[in-house]
């Protein structure tokens, strides 16, 4: 038997079939039986449970039960939300997601519910992961963009092709190596090019931290990308939870970082650097040993900075920051009590406040006028431990500044130079072409105060909790001392020549100090702006006026129609007051407004408390009765049964809808909201707005192409960054102020799209719009903004200098080359609430979102 002991190859060899389990077989079936019985019955729960028992058991119904397994499954999530169920809820997704691993939709839900809940890295990798699967999923897509705005800011890749800021930090560390600081820790890496500038200086070990995580895995591909990925070691932690040896081996020579905001301190750096020397760098430079040789000494990069700052008005901050009017839609605003921002200069720290806000002042609108010169705020030594710890402990410095041009006090604005070593620093300031905004702390106060040549400002600088503060506290004029505090400023006068009468006022104020304090309220800076953004609010009133009059007259009409036959339909019809509900975002006037109209019921959906007591404070002193203005969400479970009728018998006569958001963009699920409000009118009532026209222009701009993307390896020094950063480029930018924006147009303005809120069938989805360039340039970006339609005759553009709005633009990866008179094709379409266009001069397409 010559064959015998021959094994049988395995391409040949027969597979015993499995045999049926019928007992197995009918539980498949009962289950999903019975999860489409619950799925019938809303009881998702059960559902679920049964799909996940099908399925598990037997794959092979995957695609036969894909779609219903989705819809149970997010059904259940919402219901698991609700009743605060989280982790329960990420349970569930995990177990689709085991069943389903390469879901695009489950993949992309997921994330969405993990970026309402603040996980913003982790809800970038599922919304990526879904984008890999369904590069076309428009939802994902938005979602991503969405997300990546959050995880790697625009600042990012303004910084990144800023070469000479790159330069000079390149040049400091290359010196710094040659002199013999060899191991190199990188704190807070980014995409890891300090580091990889240490490691080309010839750095003998280089480590570098990253605290987020989309930020580190993008800092490994970089470095791993630049050939360098076993000579760097990147650690995902804060440098305050590094330790040696468990981290790093040893402590290093030298630390390089730019952990700085615009006000210096507020990202950390003055806790991050003081921990690194107790526990990450060798010790600082003390001299020379015995053998005349420099011991093992530490340092970092920047080695210190001097803050800078001056006084200035500028009516931008103004309205952003206090209350500027005294009227608002025909309101007196006299009983409001104090409204300003949460952005509070004063030295008293205050977790409810934040220190300062950050403005580009040579882009601001109107721009600004130097009240006083520059001064030295402040110097700091990076490189002494001693002066790092004392710095919260040092006493208030107060700082006399002379006044040399007359003008109200908005606020100081900060600037800071970075000194990376003895020859090389880099400026923050207004003047400087560079990617730094500068710190603002406002003043505040409810009349403002006018400061005149020869006055001196006198400011207090503070560093009580590793914050920079700058606070105005006083003037000194003619020898007496004005004092500038919140509460005793707003009972004098702008500018009183009576030393006298402004002590007696300050007194006065002393003893109201109780009630006014009271009173206050704080709004966001956008709130602020909406506030004090008159000519929206007149033209709101004169809409809803005309309104009013038209379903009066209606009324009338009714009423005598009816006078041959009577019913009490009619006459309880127009005996009761017309509804209206104002569902603005955060703090509104709008339903206040409504109110004073008389035969007015108006609902607010402003929710927080002491909001809404300013609302009551205005409605008494405005004369309006209590009875005429309600706050909805009281009588609501939640926000999303907000739209709903007013009263089983009644419907709205108008619905005020938040339509743009202040960055420039539409809000997410108008169209779905204008169509449930359609829904809830009256005959002959309305929405507000009826109509919105989207606008835009063709420009030539370097600024927004250089904040939109790293623009190749020249700014980068040579190392590979651009490909990896660039994924997270978002092609729609927002918050511009387009009146102040660097760019060439290159054509008129040109209505792009509308949305009709009142009438679904004039809605479409694409349009095609030609537009003529009227100059010969590069089309980088088209901006757009709206004009927004409160009736046919009257609107408002968010463009105007004093709208509280922001503009967006769509910008191009490739510029398109153009010549004036040549025509240029959009192609415009809306998807949700995202705007895409692809434009093309005759048949070269270029695809911009």
């Amino acid at each position: 038997m010559p064959n015998t002991s021959t094994r049988q190859k395995h391409g040949r060899r027969t597979r015993r079939r499995r045999r049926a389990d019928p007992a197995r077989n009918e539980l498949v079936s009962s289950s999903l039986e019975s999860a489409q019985q619950c799925l019938f019955n809303q009881d998702y729960g059960t559902a679920f449970a049964h799909y996940l028992l099908v399925l598990n058991l037997a794959p092979v119904f995957k695609d036969f039960a894909r779609e219903s397994f989705r819809f149970t499954l997010f059904k259940w999530a919402e219901e698991l939300d609700s009743l605060g169920r989280i982790q329960y809820l990420f349970d569930c997704y995990e177990q689709a997601l085991e069943l389903f691993p390469d879901d695009e939709v489950i993949l992309n839900s997921m994330g969405e519910h993990l970026f309402r809940m603040g996980f913003r890295d982790e809800a970038a990798g599922y919304f990526h992961k879904a984008l890999k699967m369904r590069p076309d999923y428009p939802e994902a897509r938005e979602n991503f963009y969405r997300v990546a705005n959050w995880l790697v800011e625009r600042w990012h890749f303004f910084m990144l092709n800023d070469h000479g800021r790159n330069q000079k930090y390149q040049q400091a560390i290359q010196k710094a190596v040659q002199k013999g600081c060899n191991t190199v820790l990188d704190i807070g890496t980014g995409t890891g090019i300090l580091g990889m500038c240490a490691k080309k200086a010839g750095a003998a070990e280089v480590y570098a931290c990253e605290l987020s995580k989309t930020m580190y895995e993008l800092a490994c591909e970089v470095v791993s990308a630049n050939g360098m990925d076993g000579s760097i070691k990147i650690l995902h932690m804060k440098s305050l939870e590094m330790e040696v040896p468990k981290d790093i081996p040893h402590r290093v020579s030298l630390v390089v970082t730019e952990t700085v905001d615009a006000g210096l301190f507020g990202e950390g750096i003055i806790e991050s650097l003081i921990h690194a020397w107790h526990h990450l760098l060798l010790p600082p430079k003390r001299g020379e040993n015995e053998f005349g040789e420099q011991s093992a000494t530490g340092r970092v990069i920047p080695a210190g900075a001097t803050v800078f700052g001056m006084a200035v008005e500028c009516s931008e901050i103004r309205r952003h920051h206090r209350l500027c009017v005294t009227k608002v839609g025909g309101l007196s605003m006299a009983a409001a009590g104090e409204l300003h921002s949460p952005v509070s200069c004063s030295s008293e720290p205050d977790d409810s406040m934040e220190p300062y806000t950050t403005e580009r002042l040579s882009r601001l609108p109107g721009g600004y006028k130097p009240l006083t010169e520059p001064f030295t705020a402040l110097n700091i030594d990076f490189n002494n431990v001693q002066e790092l710890e004392g710095l919260s402990s040092r006493e208030v410095q107060e700082i006399r500044l002379p006044v040399i041009q007359q003008g109200e006090l908005d606020a100081l604005a900060v600037w800071f130079q970075l000194h990376l070593d003895e020859e090389n620093s880099l400026s923050t300031g207004p003047q400087e072409d560079t990617c730094w905004e500068q710190a603002i702390y406002p003043f505040h106060s409810a009349k403002g105060f006018v400061l005149k040549p020869r006055d001196e400002l006198i400011v207090e600088v503070s560093c009580r909790d590793a914050y920079l503060r700058l606070c105005s506290v006083a003037v000194l004029r003619d020898g007496h001392k004005i004092s500038l505090d919140k509460l005793m400023d707003s009972q004098y006068p702008v500018s009183n020549p009576n030393p006298e009468a402004e002590l007696c006022s300050a007194l006065a104020c002393l003893q109201t100090d109780q009630s006014q304090a009271r009173d206050f309220c704080m709004l966001e800076c956008s709130e602020m702006a909406l506030l004090n953004n008159q000519d929206y609010h007149q033209s709101f009133c004169t809409a809803l006026a005309k309104l009013i009059s038209q379903l009066k007259v209606k009324c009338q009409n009714q009423e005598r129609g009816s006078a041959f036959q009577p019913g009490p339909a009619v006459a309880t019809r127009c005996a009761s007051p017309f509804y209206v509900l104002d569902v603005s975002e955060g703090f509104s006037l709008l339903s206040l407004i409504a109110a004073s109209q008389g035969h007015v019921k108006a609902f607010s959906s402003v929710e927080k408390k002491r909001q809404q007591e300013v609302l009551k404070r205005l409605a008494r002193s405005n004369n309006v009765s209590e009875q005429h203005l309600e706050f909805w969400l009281n009588n609501t479970e939640d926000e999303q049964g907000m739209l709903q009728r007013p009263s089983r018998e009644k419907l709205w006569s108008a619905i005020i809808l938040d339509c743009v958001e202040t960055c420039g963009l539409i809000r997410q699920k108008l169209m779905e909201k204008a169509s449930l409000a359609r829904c809830l009118l009256e005959e002959g009532g309305r929405i507000f707005p009826g109509k919105i026209v989207v606008y835009g222009m063709l420009v030539e701009s370097e600024t927004l192409l250089l904040e939109s993307a790293v623009q190749g390896q020249e700014p980068t020094l040579g190392f590979n960054i651009a490909p990896f950063i660039n994924q997270f480029t978002v092609p729609v930018h927002v918050f511009l102020d387009f009146s102040t924006l660097e760019c060439r147009h290159l054509s008129e303005s040109v209505e792009l799209f509308v949305l009709n809120l009142m009438d679904a069938n004039a809605n479409y989805i694409n349009r095609e719009v030609k537009v003529q360039a009227t100059s010969t340039g590069r089309i980088t970006a088209i901006p757009f903004w709206y004009h927004i339609y409160l009736d046919e005759e009257i609107n408002v553009s968010t463009l105007g200098q004093a709208a509280h709005w922001k503009q967006a633009a769509v910008v191009l990866q490739q510029p398109l080359e153009v010549r004036a008179g040549e025509w240029v094709r959009l192609a415009v379409k809306l998807h949700k609430s995202t705007i895409s266009i692809l434009a093309h001069i005759e048949s070269t397409p270029q695809q911009m979102e």
